[in-house]
């Protein structure tokens, strides 16, 4: 199994471009299913899981094409991806797909609108928390949907075809907005989603959901109002870049110092991590061309966070603020709203030396002098990353062990490091 080693103590100095949304990614993926003809996906990522769900789009006999850089595209392009669903050939999700990535149960939601039936195991994933799926077959079956659990599955049933219906989620959910959206849009009648989520990348599904041929209105704010259509057509639609990923490099260079641009990021898609980091004292500049983050000399202040649905605080970037939080000049305390048990990188931060405790879903962060490389071992996706925020600025070497999880959301992460000077190499078992 892959690790990753990483001597500290330096800064960070060049550009970073920044790839397309993974979290955008997948469901616009799962949306091809709605149509019979194709779906071309520009700046797709290069990453695992997007690797993964090709494999699960296939098992539904989806044809899935990827093609990379070409001579006349930018070195950092992303990929092409063009998708025909035009034959479904099985509405199963077999559980050894679904339990390695749970953004594939979204697949539920098309299937039904196409076939009017499927069968989905109960996802597996990153161990955050239970994150249960109640609230997305709640939508389902406001929209007509038969549904019973067999044997770890799913099994859902709408004989009449899919209804328009008034769905109110009971808190914000991203995998419940992007369901209900994708079964809405080819269901007969209206549907109306109330405290929908309005995260970026559910604007980004939205919005090539329209391209598509699908009437939604009330995008980007939590009343989304969609007239079922009786088809969709295939599109060809652009990836908003990913503001995880940006925020992930921006803490990044706020931790060791330097002066770095995030080549393509937005800050519209990261104003409140950008906010936290203007009061943690980093100077932060936005143009047509990104994002720069600088931090010269000047020390780390504290602060207070509180994770919430966009357009607070987001949850995915609680662990980045963390690991940089361990070196702020006095206590900084960070309260997780989002996900229960989402501080499981505390335990691995601290053997760097970091001075964190924890009481039920708030942590509290004493700032130290310095950390000191260790081994570690990533266990989930933005806890692992975490880690390698920290050891960029540790004395001597940190080994990440497990790096299998930065590779689901992660694009190329030690080359755009290594590019701006960070001593970072992955070491193959």
């Amino acid at each position: 199994m892959d690790r990753i080693r990483i001597t500290g103590g330096g800064p960070l100095n060049g550009t970073i471009p920044i790839s397309g949304a993974k979290n955008a990614t997948l469901p616009l993926m799962i949306a091809s299913l709605l149509t019979e003809e194709t779906l071309i996906l520009d700046n797709v990522p290069h990453l695992a899981d997007v690797v993964q769900l090709q494999r699960i789009l296939n098992n539904h006999g989806v044809d899935v094409m990827l093609s990379g850089k070409r001579a006349h595209t930018a070195e950092n392009a992303g990929q092409t991806v063009k998708i025909s669903a035009a034959n479904i050939v099985d509405t199963t999700a077999p559980y050894e797909l679904v339990s390695k990535m749970r953004a594939s149960f979204w697949v539920l939601a098309p299937l039904l609108a196409r076939k009017g039936e499927a069968r989905v195991s109960l996802p597996g994933g990153c161990a955050i928390g239970t994150r249960p799926v109640d609230l997305l077959l709640m939508a389902m079956e406001k929209l007509g949907v038969n549904i019973e659990i067999e044997a770890g599955y799913v099994v859902a049933r709408a004989p009449k075809g899919l209804q328009g219906g008034e769905i109110n989620f009971s808190k914000v959910t991203v995998g419940g907005t992007h369901v209900a959206l994708m079964a809405a849009a080819l269901a007969n009648g209206t549907t109306v989603i109330d405290n929908a989520a309005r995260e970026p990348e559910v604007t980004d599904v939205a919005d090539c959901l329209v391209k598509m041929g699908a009437k939604i209105s009330g995008i980007g704010t939590s009343r989304l109002v969609i007239d079922g259509v009786a088809k969709l057509n295939g599109a060809r639609h652009r990836v908003l870049p990913d503001r995880i990923e940006a925020g992930t490099y921006a803490f990044a260079v706020a931790m060791t110092g330097g002066d770095v641009l995030l080549e393509g990021a937005r800050p519209d898609l990261l104003q409140s991590a950008l906010d936290v980091l203007v009061e943690a004292g980093v100077k932060v500049t936005s143009s047509n061309e990104g994002i720069r983050i600088q931090r010269n000399g000047a020390g780390i202040a504290p602060v207070r966070v509180t994770t919430e649905p966009f357009p607070g605080f987001p949850t995915d970037l609680q662990a980045q603020l963390m690991a940089l939080m361990t070196r702020a000049k006095g206590t900084s305390q960070i309260t997780e709203t989002i996900f229960e048990n989402r501080f499981m990188h505390v335990q691995e931060l601290a053997r760097l030396g970091a001075r964190i405790s924890l009481d039920g879903q708030m942590a509290t962060i004493e700032g130290v002098d310095k950390l000191k490389g260790a081994p570690v071992m990533a266990t989930d996706l933005r806890a692992s990353v975490s880690l390698v925020i920290a050891a960029l600025a540790a004395e001597g070497d940190t080994y990440v062990n497990r790096v299998y999880h930065l590779d689901r959301g992660f694009e190329r992460l030690e080359e755009k490091l290594g590019r701006c000077g960070a001593q970072i190499e992955r070491l193959s078992s």
